[in-house]
Formats: structure tokens, C-alpha cells, sequence
């Protein structure tokens, strides 16, 4: 009889319970970020509110991300993980992924700035944009290192990008709030592109990683507490 590869070996039970748990969350990430995009992208231009539609579509790219994830963990609970293939991919998606989220910057910086001279429209309040902003400045860190752990049992740098991509969404959640809110609370109208703007570099930088196929996520520890929300449990 011939051995059963590694690559296609079916995975030790506990093994297989990490795999479907990273593999709930992966789907969870998909469906969040899917409906977080449609109310971002919707709520914002009807609010003309360039850094919540760049919130929006920058959703939209991150689930690419999930989607990477969630077929990598499925495949190797059903058995039929094949690495060099799977790594292949991986790193086409990421590198189609930064070149849109790298011209998702350069879209955000340059009507950022028109809108800062004083041409187009003034963004106005948007209610829905600023509860979807603050539940998901709530979701996605719990989301995030519930991801890390799963990804630290599994010794799964794909999935340790990714969660590390959803604390990143976090951050972004954050800065759109604070532009949202005091457009709202203090008219201040052109807090929002100046918003959009903070969001270019945080963009920018998963751009480029994700072209070059690289990131130093895995040299650092997952300093949570240094992010929204409370950190991560012991």
C-alpha cells in the first residue's frame, strides 16, 4: 500500500477541531466584512463621505483575504490540501489584493485632497456609517485574537496574516469613527477627508506587503492591548 502524503494525510483530531474553528471564524470574517462593505460603501455616498466609502471597499479587499483562508483550513480538514498549490495561490490573491488596496489609497488621498480645496460635496452626518464604524471598532478585535489563538495552535502563518488584517480593520474602524463623529457633533465637515487621509498610510502599507508577498507580522507579538478594545486574554 502507498503511504498517504503529508500534504493529504488526514489531519489528528485535535487538529481537526482547530482547523473547523479557524474555519467558523474565516466564514465569520467573509459575512461581516461582505455586509460591513454594502452599509459603508451605501451609507457613504449618500453621506458624501469619502473615508467611509474607502472604509467600505477596503472591506470588500479584506474578505478576499478570508476567503484565501477559509478554502486553505477547509481543504486540509477534507484531506485534500495540497501545500505548494495552496501557497501559490495564497500568494497570487495577496499580491491582487495590495494592488487594490495600493490604488484604494491613491483613490482616497487624491478626492481626500479635492475635497479638502473645496470642490465636490461637504460630507454630511450619517447615523448608520457611525453605529457599523463602532460595531465593528468592537467586533473585529475580539475577532482578531480569537483568530491569533486558533493561529498560534495551528502554527498557521496564513491565518495569523489575516487575523492581523482584521485588528488592522479595527484601527481603520476607529479613524472613520472620529472623522463621523465630529462631523456630526461639531460640523466640522472637513474632518472626514482628513480621516480618509490617516487611512491612506495604514492602507498603503497592506498594499505593499501584500505585493511583496511579505510582512513582519510573524517578528512581533500580537500586542493587542496596544489596540482598540481590551488585550488579549492569558
Amino acid at each position: 500500500m502507498v503511504a498517504m502524503s503529508a500534504a493529504t494525510a488526514p489531519a489528528p483530531p485535535d487538529r481537526r477541531r482547530l482547523l473547523r474553528r479557524g474555519g467558523r471564524l474565516a466564514g465569520i470574517t467573509i459575512g461581516w466584512n461582505v455586509l460591513e462593505g454594502v452599509v459603508a460603501i451605501a451609507a457613504g455616498a449618500a453621506a458624501a463621505s469619502v473615508a467611509l466609502v474607502g472604509f467600505g471597499v477596503d472591506s470588500f479587499v479584506e474578505t478576499a483575504s478570508a476567503v484565501v483562508v477559509f478554502w486553505r483550513l477547509r481543504a486540509e480538514l477534507a484531506g485534500g490540501a495540497d501545500a505548494g498549490r495552496a501557497e501559490a495561490i495564497e500568494r497570487r490573491s495577496a499580491r491582487v489584493a495590495g494592488l487594490l488596496l495600493i490604488a484604494l489609497a491613491a483613490y482616497i488621498a487624491i478626492d481626500a485632497a479635492r475635497r479638502l480645496a473645496g470642490y465636490g460635496s461637504e460630507a454630511r452626518e450619517s447615523l448608520p456609517g457611525m453605529a457599523l464604524t463602532a460595531l465593528s471598532l468592537v467586533v473585529m478585535p475580539i475577532l482578531g485574537r480569537a483568530k491569533l489563538r486558533v493561529a498560534s495552535a495551528l502554527g498557521s502563518r496564513t491565518l495569523r496574516a489575516d487575523a492581523f488584517e482584521t485588528i488592522a480593520c479595527a484601527w481603520l474602524s476607529a479613524t472613520t469613527l472620529a472623522g463621523l463623529a465630529l462631523n456630526a457633533l461639531l460640523g466640522w465637515w472637513w474632518a472626514d477627508p482628513v480621516a480618509a487621509l490617516v487611512l491612506v498610510p495604514l492602507i498603503l502599507r497592506e498594499g505593499i506587503e501584500g505585493v511583496r508577498g511579505e510582512s513582519d507580522d510573524d517578528d512581533r507579538e500580537p500586542a493587542l492591548d496596544a489596540g482598540p478594545g481590551p488585550g488579549p486574554a492569558s
